[in-house]
């Protein structure tokens, strides 16, 4: 920013601020002004100033000094900061300090009050005004330089700068008679400032460069501030009121005199002000016309004949004047020089300079002025001397002007009400003053009666007429105005001359017949809307106060033969005209004008009450309920408007006998025709007259509602009508009825039996079943025909809409308004159901209930508008209505069959939301209603069907509501602890739980999968005391009804894990299963520990003893509850830490159990025993194990004690040592493989060599037989192309369940000898009674045996083909079994693994292990660890040889290892997952299809990092390359979210955002671990997470195997925002890991010899490679980028000896060429560079192709020669040249090869 314009360099000397130029100022030195001048006085510089000459300047202050200064700037800004220092130090400093520097104040300050910016001046006048507030009395000394400016100041043009100049001069002089005598001492001087400011131009104001725009502005503002301020002082000083003493009265004479003496001075000088009244400013021109007046009225003396003439056409002739700024002083100007000077008149040519002006500024409306000219309009009449105007035409004109230039629609309200206003007043004041222009009576009636001809009638009213009919707020209030206007004339008409007032009223009688006579349309109704406003406008402002004339000269003489003129034309316009009449003038006389003439022949003056009750009967009533007639609405109007209420109930009785007996037509319609719309317009006038109902209450009105109620279709249109006038409440403020309380409810339970017979005949069977709800007394229903039920329904919904509010204040019958609404509900839901129903049907289906349907709509419509007015009904009402309508849905739910279940539920779900939305009120009502609608005796019935479907509706009911709902939570006690009993109230519907629970299997959902994890989730929010209060009653509910049941299915659980618990789909009795899922959920979601565990158990323990006699119903589901309880009974393995009362209890319970098994006869020789079975069963619960590490191992779950160990082993030897027989039994062997896993997980060390040998030999022959079933099912398949299932479903699944717990026990076995080789512990023996060599033998013939398991399902697969969704469905109802296999594969040597194999290639099935490892991998129907194991085997060896290249091409490519023009062929199962990336970028994240994909591809990455052949591998990864299928790296990152990669760049692992960490923390393994099997392994379940993670170990591999391949990929992408994301995330999460490993690669490589030395530098991420040959050397410096190696690596060449410049050149070009494109660890690129320059001082002739001896992807020697050249070539490069070049010439000679 540069420095403001003019402003000079800054020295050191010069203050930079005001404290500081007070500081520099020497001592005693004078402060000297702008330009030399001291206050007003130039100072001679050559005149020394002395103490003694000059005192007076001694003492100023140099900080206020300084800050003067600065208001000679030009800058404003600069300005405004001084006069804003100034004014806080004026009220800082001393009257002392700010005196001395008053002159060079004023100076400063008259130039301030002419600046060009407003906030300057402004801020002047603040500063002033402290100024003077603090100096006081000082000022006197300077005012009267002062006092000109000032006064100047008080008329600037900016209000704000005019009221800080007013606010200074008043802190001066705060009282006013100071002010005055302020402007008496300076007067002369006031009015030379001012002399000298009209004298200014622009050029003279200012010497400094200002732009001419600025100049002209400034001088147009002090020209017209001047002259105001000139006005105003001359009003001050020359109208002085003499009531002063003499003494006072001098100076008060003497400043007068010298205002006349100033004022005759500028009125000579500046030539009447004549120059500046014809100014192009309107401010100067305004300013200008208020001196003219101030001249007229103070100095009229001035004025002679010569300056009247002068003055005359410019003041009188002013209305040429356009701006309405001027208007407001050109008025006061020309008013008071008219009045004062009227001969002005004379001297002028009136027509030319006065009225055509005048006519054209009334004609455009003032030009804008409306609100100031029109006031003064009536004052110019008066002023304008009657002899120099026409009479008529001045006025005529002048009328017709003022009409042309009227306000418009768009025009303010204000400017409305002036113009009419001002209208009025100068139409009266001509009429009032017609005597000034008139001579003799005559004379003035004349004048009178033509202007009320000419502007009254054909201005006014016919303008009038033509105002159209508008709804606009602004239309209406201007027409308000208008007529208005002339109501208030016609009145001053008739107190100034009544006979003025008749040819408007002819006129208006005219207007009413003409309009009555005109055919009824748009036009003709218009009009006699127009003629009614007027009427009611006259009612307003003229009726209404009092006035006569409207009925005695205007409706009155008109009426007779109106009257006459209606009754025969039948116009409804007519009659609405004497509707209003009669309402404007009363009934009585109306009628009375109507008949004067019969009256007057009777010689009566005043119509009496009989003669009107007489006409009105005979005549109005007759004529007014005529039935065909087409004004039959405005005659009710005018019958119910001519009802007097002396006469009222004579009146209305004749009404109502006429109305109900009316015979004049063919049908009923007509008569209730005609009563439907009297009753309406009865409703109306009882609003308006605000008369109680009660006296147009009519027996007959009663009788005629109940009877057509009554009637029977077809209802004609307007029956509804007439019932819903009678009743009323077609609002909640309508409560005016026609009928009684008691035919009301009559007439609304025939309402009630009509909706009946609608529903009673719906085509769905639960409406019509809620029939039976809705008529409890079994009252006989006519069944109609369809069409009648249809116009039936119709009717009564029209009633009801109209009546709503009158049927809820019936009290008599309390249950007819929740008998309606429930008919209301149930059709409107019977909408709900056809629109579901029908929606799945044909168009033919539909038509057939479109009626129905849409009467279904209508009642849907209603009930919906009506909904928000339900809680208001009473509590009684609600429950009632409540109860009806759950009862009805609850019939729906198990009734309706033409719905499926979950149409069913649905909509009943549906239902319940609306009834508690619209009736309930807080939550105890919600619950009683929710009561009502589960019922504990009706809701689930025996009917398995329909508990099916009202669990689904319980379960959706759940999902719409929530759990605590509808459970029935009734609050919470924040004082109550879990001990507390808990309120039997507090949970009501426990017992649903239950039944749920129960249920266990419903549509779309079960227990496990919504209820149960709605439940826990609910209650984890909650405190102890009420999740106790809620669970407890649901356990012993289930409890009590699993011992109750007599008949308990027995559900066999072979496996001992998982245990009983954890396969409830697999128990069949309700209650248990029910028991045992909600005890597993609440022990592992922690809800509830372990003194409920110990609660349950001893009240197991209670119920399984009846005395002496055993509760064999408890005995049976002891086993499954103990699977549960023993859990978080007990403690880990080793941890002593248990309550010792507690524990020994359940030890010893345990302990009497084991007792009484053993005295139990041995396994083997049992045949029956269903109750030892138990025994059994529920011994072996009490010893569970689980599964660590996903399935790699298990131990025992709990402590026991040295009892418990050796009765557990004596049980186990005891069934050994009687095993010379086998019992094949399913159950001995169940019983048998479960008590092996038991003791040895729980009494291993006290095995001898004899147990180990029966339990391996156990555990080997349960194996061996799985082994036998899976291999006959793959043989099966194998020899059939089809029949799976039939194969599946003869398969005996008992030898997998019995393997289950020997792969278990083997499991454990291995687990035991791995800790015990390990860890040399005290107890050597343990293991060592089994002999080494015996124990490696069995447990590799163990394990051949679970590889042959997992060869042989994999082959089922593979050889099923299409069929292989069979084969992998059908594991998963084993799926622990293969998970157990899965895991010890996995754990199997490779021994094992090559005799398995061997072993099934023997087999000659169609498919081979390479075959059968894909088929599990690539599975539909995944178990997770058994695909793992697939993985593991594939990417390991001997497999992984095998594994990818078909066998004809590993030949093929035997024969020349390094000529990668050789296509590579993999292997079918997984070449199409490795060149599917470009199908599945599109498909989901969690695609079976996409993670296969990731698979191969982790698979062929795995297998370049650990393949043995490097030229296998080459071959490999050239293939990857020359494809260029880099779509595999696209779905990688549509895992990653890179978006927080930028952003999380910086942050460590630990503290990045979920979703991005585990990416990272994948890649970063991956890099380090060198593998992704621990991705694998977290694979499954497949979710999003799980497959971000993979990918991201899949992305870390990729960079460390196949860098190139990605860094290709890598250039490609032009997306800049995605490329920056990627480069972020490699840069942070991987790059560190990948350089920190290859440097160490670098370090560990034995790559240095005499001739090659290498040195890292870690801190510099730099390799230093140095090559010496003889006296050659050559030093390369290899710089890893941040980004590593997704950017390639800078290689430079940093000293040279004895090499040529171009060897120099290809040599590093050379390197650079195999560090950036070498697949693989960065010291193998280094190697083969070194290799390549041993060749070459070797003699080896390089590539001419690439210019390097070894090729940097296949490390081969050039080979292929040239004929011709006999150059020669690697085989790669020479295929690459021929296949891009697109011919076979040798590249150097160009011969053919």
């Amino acid at each position: 920013m540069g420095r403001q314009k003019g402003e000079a360099a800054r020295s050191k000397a010069r203050p930079s601020s005001s404290s500081l130029a007070a500081s520099l100022l020497p001592s005693g030195a004078t402060a000297v002004g702008f330009g030399g001048y001291v206050g007003s006085s130039r100072i001679e510089t050559s005149t020394p100033i002395t103490q003694d000459a000059d005192s007076s300047f001694v003492d100023i202050d140099g900080e206020l000094a300084q800050h003067l200064k600065r208001l000679a700037r030009k800058d404003p800004t600069t300005k405004l900061k001084a006069l804003t220092t100034l004014s806080t130090l004026f009220t800082q400093k001393t009257a002392k300090d700010v005196s001395p520097i008053i002159p060079q104040w004023a100076f400063e300050y008259k130039k301030l009050l002419l600046d060009y910016n407003r906030e300057v001046r402004r801020a002047t006048h603040e500063t002033m005004a402290n100024l003077v507030t603090t100096v006081g009395r000082d000022l006197a000394p300077h005012l009267k330089s002062l006092m000109g400016p000032w006064w100047f100041s008080q008329f600037d043009a900016v209000h704000e700068v005019s009221q800080a100049a007013k606010r200074s001069f008043q802190a001066a002089f705060p009282v006013q008679v100071k002010r005055l005598n302020a402007l008496l001492l300076c007067t002369d001087d006031m009015f030379m400032y001012l002399e000298e400011n009209l004298k200014l131009t622009p050029q003279s104001m200012s010497d400094k460069a200002v732009a001419l725009d600025e100049l002209q502005e400034m001088h147009q503002q002090v020209i017209s501030s001047s002259l105001l301020a000139l006005s105003t002082l001359l009003d001050v000083l020359t109208n002085q009121k003499q009531e002063n003493s003499n003494s006072e009265l001098k100076p008060a004479l003497k400043a007068k005199t010298s205002a006349i003496s100033h004022g005759e001075k500028l009125f000579s000088v500046h030539k009447c002000f004549m120059d500046f009244l014809k100014s192009p400013n309107p401010c100067i021109r305004s300013a200008s016309y208020s001196v003219i007046r101030c001249y007229v009225k103070n100095l009229p003396h001035i004025l002679n004949e010569s300056n009247i003439k002068t003055i005359a056409p410019s003041i009188l002739g002013s209305f040429q004047e356009k701006d309405p700024t001027c208007h407001s002083s050109m008025w006061e100007a020309m008013l008071l020089f008219s009045r004062r000077f009227p001969e002005s008149w004379t001297t002028l040519s009136v027509q030319k300079t006065v009225l055509n002006r005048f006519w054209n500024f009334l004609k455009n409306g003032c030009f804008g002025s409306r609100q100031v000219s029109y006031p003064a309009l009536v004052l110019f009449l008066d002023c304008v001397p009657p002899k120099v105007i026409t009479k008529e035409k001045f006025f005529l004109e002048f009328f017709q002007s003022f009409w042309a230039g009227k306000v418009h629609s768009d025009s303010s309200s204000a400017d409305q009400l002036a113009f009419f206003k001002s209208y009025q007043e100068c139409f009266l004041w001509a009429l009032q003053n017609a005597e000034r222009y008139c001579d003799g009576l005559e004379a003035i009636n004349h004048f009178q009666h033509t202007l009320v001809d000419e502007v009254l009638l054909k201005l006014l009213w016919h303008d009038y007429l033509k105002v159209p009919i508008s709804t606009q707020l602004t239309n209406i209030d201007q027409t308000q105005e208008f007529g208005k206007c002339i109501t208030e004339i016609l009145s001053s008409l008739f107190s100034l001359n009544p006979n003025l007032l008749s040819s408007l009223c002819s006129t208006f009688e005219q207007n009413c017949l003409n309009a009555f006579q005109q055919t009824e349309n748009n036009e003709s109704c218009e009009n006699v809307e127009k003629i009614i406003r007027f009427l009611l406008l006259v009612d307003l402002h003229a009726v209404k106060k009092g006035d006569s004339w409207p009925l005695l000269y205007l409706v009155g003489p008109m009426l007779p033969k109106s009257f006459k003129l209606i009754q025969t034309i039948d116009s409804s316009n007519a009659v609405k005209f004497m509707v209003v009449a009669v309402s404007t003038f009363g009934p009585r006389k109306v009628v009375q004008e109507m008949v004067h003439e019969q009256i007057m022949s009777e010689k009566s003056k005043d119509l009496s009450i009989n003669q009107f009750l007489q006409y009105f009967k005979d005549i109005f009533v007759p004529w007014c309920l005529q039935t065909k007639s087409c004004s039959m609405l405005a005659r009710l109007d005018l019958l119910l408007a001519l009802l007097d209420d002396e006469c009222f109930s004579e009146q209305w009785d004749s009404i109502v006998l006429h109305a109900t007996g009316i015979r004049d037509s063919d049908s009923d319609s007509d008569r209730t025709f005609v009563l439907a719309n009297l009753m309406e317009k009865t409703r109306e006038e009882i609003l308006k007259r605000k008369v109680h109902p009660n006296n147009w209450h009519h027996e007959l009105l009663d009788s005629t509602a109940l009877l057509i109620a009554r009637s029977s279709p077809p209802f004609g249109s307007s029956n509804a009508r007439f019932i819903c006038a009678v009743l009323g409440g077609i609002t909640e403020d309508d409560q005016t009825t026609l009928v009684s309380e008691d035919t009301s409810v009559l007439i609304f339970q025939e309402i009630s039996q009509k909706l009946q017979t609608f529903i009673k005949t719906s085509n769905f069977t639960f409406i019509k079943d809620a029939n039976t709800l809705l008529n409890p007394d079994n009252k006989q229903i006519t069944i109609q025909e369809p069409k009648s039920v249809l116009e039936t329904a119709t009717f009564s919904l029209q009633v009801l809409k109209g009546t709503f509010f009158r049927l809820k204040t019936l009290t008599k019958n309390p249950h007819l308004l929740p008998s309606i609404l429930t008919a209301l509900f149930i059709i409107d839901w019977e909408h709900a159901t056809s629109a579901v129903f029908y929606d799945t049907l044909d168009d033919v289906a539909h038509a057939k209930v479109t009626d129905r349907i849409g009467v279904c709509k209508s009642v849907h419509d209603y009930r919906c508008k009506m909904d928000k007015y339900f809680k208001s009904l009473s509590v009684d009402c609600r429950r009632v209505l409540g109860g009806t309508l759950v009862q009805v849905i609850r019939w729906g739910v198990v009734k309706e069959e033409k719905l499926d279940v979950d149409q069913v539920t649905s909509l009943a779900c549906l239902f319940v939301l609306e009834v508690l939305d619209s009736l309930c009120e807080g939550q105890k009502e919600e619950q009683i209603l929710l009561d009502q609608l589960l019922k504990k005796d009706d809701i689930f019935s025996s009917n398995a069907s329909e508990c099916n479907q009202m669990a689904a509706f319980v379960d959706k009911l759940i999902s719409k509501l929530g759990i605590s709902r509808v459970i029935g939570i009734r609050g919470s006690s924040s004082t109550s602890s879990s001990n507390d009993v808990a309120p039997p109230q507090r949970y009501p519907r426990a017992w649903l739980a239950a039944e749920m629970l129960c249920a266990w299997k419903w549509h779309n959902g079960s227990a496990m999968t919504s209820f149960l994890p709605s439940l826990i989730q609910y209650t984890k929010n909650q405190d102890s005391f009420l999740t106790n209060n809620l669970f407890d009653p649901i356990v012993q509910i289930l409890l009590d009804g699993a011992l109750e049941k007599t008949s308990i299915k027995k559900t066999s659980f072979i496996g001992i894990y998982p245990g009983p618990h954890d396969e409830v789909e697999s128990i069949e009795e309700v209650f248990v299963r029910g028991l045992v899922a909600i005890l597993n959920m609440l022990f592992e979601g922690n809800i509830w520990g372990k003194v409920k565990a110990f609660g349950l158990f001893n009240l197991l323990v209670e119920r399984l003893s009846l005395g002496e006699d055993i509760n064999l119903d408890c005995l049976k589901i002891a086993p499954v509850v103990m699977s549960v309880l023993i859990g978080p009974l007990s403690s880990e393995f080793g941890n002593d830490e248990i309550d010792p009362v507690e524990g020994n209890q359940i030890h010893d319970v345990i302990t009497g159990w084991l007792e009484r098994i053993l005295s139990f006869p041995n396994l083997n020789t049992w045949e029956s025993g269903e109750e030892m079975e138990d025994w059994f069963e529920l011994v072996v619960s009490c010893y569970p194990v689980r599964a660590t590490k996903g399935m790699q191992g298990f131990k025992p779950q709990r402590h026991i004690s040295d009892k418990e160990r050796r009765l557990l082993i004596n049980l186990l030897r005891n069934q050994r040592f009687h095993s010379a027989t086998v019992n094949k039994l399913p159950v001995v062997q169940k019983l048998l493989s479960k008590l092996t896993v038991v003791t040895v997980g729980y009494c291993w060390t006290e095995f001898n060599e004899e147990d180990w040998e029966f339990i391996l030999y156990k555990s080997r022959y349960w194996i061996e037989s799985a082994v036998v079933s899976m291999e006959e099912v793959a043989e099966s398949i194998n020899e059939n192309s089809g029949n799976f299932r039939n194969i599946l479903s003869g398969f005996n699944s008992v030898p997998l369940k019995l393997a289950t717990n020997a792969l278990i026990t083997f499991s454990i076995f291995r687990g035991l000898k791995l800790k015990t080789t390990e860890s040399q512990t005290e107890n050597e023996n343990d293991l060592n009674a089994l002999r080494p060599e015996k124990f490696d033998a069995v447990k590799d013939r163990i394990l051949e045996g679970i590889l042959r398991l997992f060869f042989s399902t994999g082959a089922a697969e593979a050889i099923a083909g299409e069929g292989k969704l069979v084969i992998s469905s059908s594991r998963l109802s084993d799926s622990h079994f293969w998970e157990l296999v899965g895991s010890s594969v996995v754990d199997s040597s490779v021994l094992a693994r090559d005799r398995a194999i061997r072993s099934f290639e023997i087999w000659g099935l169609s498919k081979g292990a390479v075959s059968s490892l894909y088929a599990i991998l690539f599975t539909e129907k995944p178990v997770p660890y058994l695909q793992y194991a697939a993985f593991v085997i594939l990417s390991s060896q001997p497999v992984s040889d095998s594994a990818f290249l078909l066998e004809d091409a590993s030949e093929e490519s035997d024969k020349d290892l390094n000529d990668l023009s050789l296509r590579v062929r993999f292997r079918d199962e997984i070449s199409r997952f490795l060149e599917k990336p470009f199908e599945v970028v599109d498909l989901d994240l969690v695609a079976p299809e996409r993670v296969n994909v990731f698979l191969a591809w982790s698979l062929l990455i795995s297998h370049l990092l650990t393949s043995p052949s490097s030229a296998t591998r080459d071959k490999l990864i050239q293939h990857i390359q020359d494809s260029s299928n880099f779509a595999i790296l696209d779905c990688i990152f549509q895992h990653v979210p890179l978006e927080l990669c930028t952003v999380n760049i910086k942050k460590k692992l630990s503290e990045l955002p979920k979703g991005i960490a585990e990416v990272a923390a994948a890649a970063t393994r991956a890099i380090t671990d060198s593998s992704v099997l621990f991705a694998v392994e977290s694979l499954w379940p497949v979710g999003p997470d799980e497959m971000a993670s993979f990918a991201g170990a899949i992305y870390g591999l990729m960079l460390r195997t196949v860098p190139a391949y990605v860094r290709g990929w890598f250039n490609d992408i032009r997306d800049r925002t995605t490329s920056s994301g990627i480069e972020s995330f490699t840069r942070a999460w991987c790059s560190p890991t990948l350089i920190t490993n290859e440097l160490s690669q670098i370090k560990k490589a034995n790559l240095c010899d005499e001739n090659f030395s290498v040195s890292v530098s870690k801190s510099a991420n730099e390799v230093v490679a140095t090559y010496t040959k003889d006296e050659t050397g050559m030093d390369l410096v290899i710089r890893l980028p941040a980004s590593y190696s997704l950017r390639p690596v800078d290689v430079e060449c940093t000293r040279s000896l004895g090499i040529s410049e171009v060897k120099q050149r290809k040599w590093l070009l050379s390197m650079m060429s195999f560090v950036r494109n070498q697949n693989g660890a960065l010291a193998e690129a280094i190697g083969i560079w070194k290799s390549n320059f041993d060749k070459e001082f070797e003699g080896v002739e390089e590539c001419p192709i690439c210019y390097s001896v070894i090729h940097t992807a296949n490390h081969s020697l050039p080979r292929l020669a040239c004929r011709t050249c006999k150059h020669k070539f690697h085989s790669a490069c020479l295929y690459k040249w021929f296949s891009t070049s697109h011919k076979s010439n040798c590249p150097l000679c160009q011969s053919p090869f």
